[in-house]
């Protein structure tokens, strides 16, 4: 823990990248996890094309996506550290694999989120192809979507086109949104100090990350449970929760 709070302290470029444990840690089960979504609803059947061509798809998914909002969730002291940070002018912004959008209601201003988000759902057209929405713009928040449910629409239309409606998340088969990767590298690329928590960093090009940081001369620290494949090119590895470990952290540095 000190060495990490010298480190915090000696940053004044850090970039957060966060993944599923983070968002565990506010009580949100992780997917693949026993007792997660994916043991109670087949994944193999949420693929992009499967969603486009199926309007039973497309129903048993809206479900799914109730089941996800179901229990109430906060942000934890791990989003809070990065906001703080961010506040004090001592973090450029935090890249996350996760679709919760606790980052920003934690106060982050600046988070790119590479598989999307479950907080809004968009038109992708009557019927994209090759993994590509192709829709006419229109987004709303995912109430819209429940909304439209709980007055007996299984399958919500979009209301400017007619299109199909879909949660912003990125689905199986589906290509990342335009823009997200370079966003991301370019946070990467500018950091002095990249924080990898909560994150396996098996799954590309995500976990390039890292790489990216580390050959531009920044630091890194990974705070995670198990191991990783980058643990030995690390500057510290913190094994334990991320909440835990950057909440008492960033506080003592920041105080």
């Amino acid at each position: 823990m000190q060495r990490l709070t010298d480190l915090l302290a000696r940053s004044e470029r850090v970039v957060g990248f966060t993944g599923a444990g983070v968002s565990t840690e506010s009580g949100i089960p992780d997917f693949r996890s026993p007792g997660g979504v994916w043991s109670r609803y087949d994944p193999s059947e949420f693929t992009f094309g499967r969603y486009a061509a199926s309007p039973e798809v497309r129903a048993r998914s809206w479900l799914m996506r109730r089941e996800f909002f179901a229990t109430p969730f906060e942000p934890n002291p791990a989003h809070h550290a990065f906001a703080a940070l961010e506040r004090a002018g001592r973090c450029l912004g935090v890249v996350t694999q996760n679709i919760d959008g606790l980052h920003q209601r934690a106060g982050s201003r600046t988070v790119v989120e590479l598989h999307g988000t479950a907080t809004e759902v968009m038109c992708i057209g009557h019927a994209p192809v090759h993994g590509t929405p192709d829709g006419c713009g229109f987004h709303e928040t995912h109430a819209w979507a429940m909304a439209r449910v709980d007055a007996g629409d299984p399958d919500p239309a979009c209301p400017s086109c007619g299109g199909i409606v879909k949660s912003a998340t990125v689905s199986f088969e589906q290509v990342l949104f335009p823009g997200v990767v370079e966003a991301a590298y370019d946070l990467a690329s500018r950091c002095d100090l990249m924080v990898a928590a909560g994150s396996s960093l098996q799954v590309y090009p995500a976990a390039g990350l890292p790489e990216v940081a580390l050959g531009h001369g920044a630091r890194l620290v990974i705070v995670n449970d198990e191991p990783t494949p980058l643990d030995s090119v690390a500057t510290l590895v913190v094994r334990g929760k991320a909440g835990a470990t950057l909440g008492p952290a960033v506080e003592e540095v920041l105080s």
